[in-house]
């Protein structure tokens, strides 16, 4: 059950640092409100980083479903983990999100933007195109995959070290590409709060857009299958 365990818990963390800079920095009664994306983008690679760290030996640190089953299509890790993989995720993200909730109610309850209350839990586009949203999640999270399993070769980098490694990737992709819609590039990130705002009480919340959903679960699905085929077939030695 351990393995489980820790990508339920790493996903829960993963949420309650990455929504919760969410909601530091964007409702407006946070005593940090306005510190802007680079802070959003900084505090979301960390949140990705800290958990890699202690979970990474128990359960390898998914927190993602895109990547789980990926690397069950390569061979990396055995198809058996995948149905709980991918619940312990959802179910994490969603206690996540529930917990920036409870920790955030009074300013979400305060809150005059349904944007802004929904933004706290889950992304969206700048600019609404089925297909470029698509193709940007797929891109971040071919990104995200191709590099996890480039610095995991064996020798590339010491132990641990990639661990650390997860802070540059998350933050370059945040930075090159946050923009367009949020770089969810994990469906239970998104989808997991997402719930959690559909379900929780907050007042004069709007709706919890579900109709964005298949973009956080295709692009993310594509980008990771793609990235672990070409790192298949290239001719690393």
């Amino acid at each position: 059950m351990l393995p489980y365990i820790s990508e339920f818990l790493g996903t829960m963390i993963l949420i309650i640092l990455g929504d919760g800079v969410v909601a530091n920095v964007t409702l407006g009664k946070s005593g940090m409100k306005g510190g802007g994306s680079i802070q959003i983008t900084i505090a979301w690679a960390l949140a990705v980083m800290l958990p890699a760290f202690i979970f990474g030996v128990s359960s390898g640190a998914h927190f993602n479903p895109a990547l789980t089953l990926a690397l069950a299509i390569d061979g990396s890790v055995s198809w058996g983990i995948v149905p709980g993989y991918i619940i312990t995720q959802f179910a994490g993200a969603f206690a996540g999100g529930c917990i920036v909730h409870a920790l955030y109610k009074d300013h979400l309850d305060a809150e005059t933007s349904q944007a802004t209350q929904l933004g706290v839990f889950s992304t969206g586009p700048s600019i609404p195109n089925f297909k470029r949203n698509v193709l940007s999640e797929a891109v971040g999270t071919f990104i995200l995959v191709f590099a996890i399993k480039g610095i995991a070769q064996a020798g590339a980098v010491p132990a641990g070290v990639n661990n650390l490694l997860v802070f540059g990737i998350i933050a370059a992709i945040g930075m090159s590409m946050g923009g367009l819609t949020g770089y969810a590039i994990n469906p239970a990130r998104d989808l997991g709060p997402r719930l959690a705002h559909y379900l929780l009480p907050i007042k004069g919340k709007g709706s919890s857009n579900w109709e964005y959903a298949p973009v956080v679960i295709i692009g993310p699905v594509l980008g990771a299958i793609c990235a672990v085929l070409l790192y298949q077939i290239i001719p690393w030695a």
